[in-house]
């Protein structure tokens, strides 16, 4: 028995077609650098949620009490991680976008307050670090109020991105747009170009980040033991895309955390990247926000910018 099932999966994307887009200077490749600000979000005893976070350096849950050890790991990344990270992106004069949760910056607001100030835009990354997948319409709607607004105290501005912890609910996308201010998310991992998407008759920018070109895979069973091992793992992901973006667009996204990268056996393996994509002509370092205004600009679709 044979036939076509039906599916709302777009396993196709361009294919071998896609948008006719080149990026400023007629460059290559676009690469986005996003730091994710998650310590302070995560699930804890002592920050009033129901459990402790259990992933983290070591392989262990503590269940009932306070986890001390595992806060401590969190807090290495604002106290340590963070100004190694930020020290190397001014060096090379690189742009990100700083991921962030709202509990992260409503608890330490002057993170916030360093990226402004380095040129970084600061996107969202949910109220807590939890996936949204299994949440209630009014719970996952609140997450998104306070996180828009603890980032607007902290930053001065209000985020255009918005990327969950791995799985978001059926309902996420209609109630960023419910929102408002939104001019994309990140909660794809199918594609190296921003696309549209269609939610309930209006049309939404995607820009897919990844899980390979990042450094959690420094995390359990990731694969990723010295920074050499994320250096040479990247640097090949960026040669390829900067010479298929000969022909047509590409984007790379480098996925940074401030407690992973961070750590003084590690930061080495960013700063090889950096040196290496640097060094390369036709290589965009970008903002997201930049990167989909530029994009929808380019594809003619720029009342989707509005005053985002």
């Amino acid at each position: 028995m044979s036939g076509i099932i039906g599916s709302d999966r777009d396993f196709r994307g361009y294919g071998s077609a896609p948008p006719a887009v080149r990026w400023p200077g007629d460059a290559r490749l676009a690469v986005s650098v996003v730091i994710n600000i998650e310590e302070g979000a995560e699930l804890s005893l002592g920050q009033g949620d129901e459990r402790n976070e259990s992933v983290y350096e070591v392989v262990e849950e503590i269940s009932g009490v306070r986890d001390l050890c595992m806060e401590s790991h969190f807090e290495y990344g604002p106290r340590a991680g963070w100004p190694r990270i930020r020290k190397l992106l001014q060096d090379y004069g690189v742009r990100g976008t700083m991921n962030a949760n709202g509990r992260s910056l409503a608890i330490s607001p002057w993170l916030a307050r360093d990226g402004v100030t380095d040129g970084h835009e600061v996107a969202a990354h949910g109220w807590r670090w939890e996936r949204h997948a299994n949440m209630s319409e009014d719970e996952e709607r609140l997450a998104i109020a306070r996180t828009v607004e603890a980032i607007t105290a902290a930053a001065g501005m209000p985020p255009r991105g918005w990327h969950t912890r791995s799985a978001t609910s059926p309902n996420t996308r209609r109630l960023l747009l419910e929102q408002g201010g939104f001019l994309y998310d990140s909660n794809a991992y199918n594609d190296d170009l921003p696309y549209l998407v269609g939610v309930e008759g209006r049309d939404h920018l995607v820009l897919p980040y990844a899980f390979d070109t990042n450094d959690m895979r420094f995390q359990r069973g990731g694969g990723f033991v010295f920074g050499d091992d994320f250096a040479r793992y990247c640097i090949d992901a960026f040669d390829r895309l900067h010479e298929e973006g000969a022909d047509a667009p590409r984007m790379m996204t480098v996925g940074l955390h401030l407690r992973i990268i961070g750590r003084p056996g590690r930061i080495a393996g960013l700063e090889r990247f950096l040196a290496h994509a640097a060094s390369k002509p036709g290589t965009w370092f970008a903002r997201r926000d930049e990167i989909a205004r530029h994009w929808l600009r380019e594809t003619g679709r720029e009342e989707l910018i509005g005053g985002r």
